[in-house]
């Protein structure tokens, strides 16, 4: 590292750690929730304010907070960042543990400054590129290496007899048989997916009712293509993939990152949340949660929250801002939704039988924190109302300063308990109503 390099580096430590004490968020992730979210003037930084708190990890018989109503419990620990979850047809439980493949070069001090303040979180620690299956046997579960030797896999589906696992490079799928606990066969490639530089690494992945079509969530490659368009090629995107031949085409644009999709039961319509842009500001721009149309535009990178248009992009795309699609529903800015589980009347009881519940990862560049918890979006025909309602939290001290965990993925079990991946934890963690 050069000494411009490293002179770079401490002139931004100091105006990062200048702003962070300025750049105080001004608005309460409620009034940045909902179908019409405030939004404030968007702000220019030569170093966007960072706050991350540093990990510390559960103590023994610590645990997250659950809202009133609920238990929460430990299925098992020591995994190596649990990052999905997917429940097999026996009720077997698929941990995938992954994190980031490390591709992404860095280029500036921004950027090296930015990544050392995320992993002090724990977040940026090596993922186990491998599949855990966990199956309860009495009160514990037990643990069996199911999958190895993936590359940063995230999402997991099973159609028939084949499971499929998005990889960050590519859809692969192995044969499946009912009740075992490991699989040895090499996986065979079914579908190629944009994997230059990842700088979004997630590929999210949720098969149509009918088993005929996969839909991938592909993020972008930058905050807003900073590192040109060339490399931003069919990602931002929802990609639908045809199972029969392993084509795919653009489904719906504009999406930043799409971490996680749900069908909807109401409805049958396509959900999705979405990590959106930063740099802009602690209240913008307000990450959500949509139904995603065929053939939709979103924004990105042109434009925010429908047609607000966002300056720094260049060239300008005035025609695609004007076709951008306002989201449904916003979820505060910064919480970095990243799993996304719709209820079908059967998770938890009460008051969660029609809903969403979304984990939110946390946010690295707003003060105070957000997200850092999963949360609960009530429903009425097929779509959100009123605001979110906290349903685990606890995850960092209430000083701000320590992280003990960070919510991902979420899934049901069979007898209606959901289960939450925290990956800063290497915890699985089951909660269940205490109502019978």
């Amino acid at each position: 590292m050069n000494n411009a390099f490293c002179r770079s580096i401490l002139t931004l430590a100091c105006v990062a750690a200048l702003g962070a004490c300025s750049d105080k968020a001004t608005f309460e992730p409620a009034q940045q929730s909902g179908s019409h979210p405030t939004l404030p003037a968007p702000r220019n930084f030569l170093m966007p304010p960072m706050q991350v708190p540093d990990k510390a990890g559960w103590k023994d018989g610590q645990m997250p907070t659950v809202a009133p109503g609920l238990n929460i419990e430990k299925v098992a620990d020591g995994f190596m960042h649990p990052r999905q979850l997917y429940v097999l047809p026996n009720d077997d439980v698929l941990v995938v543990e992954s994190n980031g493949p490390g591709t992404e070069p860095v280029t500036t001090p921004k950027q090296f400054l930015a990544g050392m303040v995320k992993n002090q979180s724990g977040k940026g620690g090596k993922g186990g590129n491998r599949i855990t299956l966990l199956r309860r046997n009495g009160n514990t579960w037990d643990k069996h290496l199911f999958i190895e030797h993936l590359n940063s896999p995230f999402g997991v589906q099973l159609i028939g007899d084949w499971l499929y696992v998005a990889n960050t490079d590519g859809i692969v799928k192995f044969p499946y048989q009912a009740g075992e606990t490991t699989i040895t066969a090499p996986g065979t490639p079914f579908a190629d997916l944009p994997s230059t530089i990842n700088h979004h690494w997630t590929k999210s992945l949720l098969a149509s009712p009918d088993g005929t079509k996969l839909y991938v969530g592909v993020g972008s490659n930058s905050n807003i293509t900073e590192n040109g368009l060339d490399v931003e090629y069919r990602r931002a995107d929802v990609l639908e993939v045809d199972v029969a031949t392993g084509a795919s085409r653009i489904y719906a644009a504009g999406l930043r990152n799409p971490t996680g999709l749900q069908w909807e039961p109401t409805t049958g319509k396509l959900w999705a949340i979405v990590n959106e842009r930063d740099e802009i500001g602690a209240d913008l721009v307000p990450d959500y949660m949509t139904s995603v149309q065929d053939g939709g535009f979103y924004g990105w990178p042109y434009s925010y929250y429908g047609q607000h248009v966002d300056m720094r992009v260049k060239p300008q795309r005035p025609d695609l801002v004007a076709k951008a699609l306002v989201p449904d529903y916003a979820i505060g800015s910064h919480v970095a939704p990243l799993g996304l589980l719709m209820s079908n009347g059967s998770v938890l009881s009460g008051k969660y039988q029609a809903g969403a519940f979304i984990a939110e990862h946390g946010s690295w560049d707003r003060s105070p924190l957000s997200g850092y918890e999963v949360v609960y979006v009530r429903f009425e025909g097929g779509k959100p109302v009123g605001l979110p309602e906290t349903v685990i939290s606890g995850f960092h001290s209430k000083d701000e300063s320590k992280l003990y965990g960070a919510p991902v993925g979420l899934v049901e079990d069979k007898s209606g308990a959901l289960l939450v991946a925290d990956d800063v934890g290497d915890t699985v963690w089951r909660v269940t109503s205490t109502a019978p």
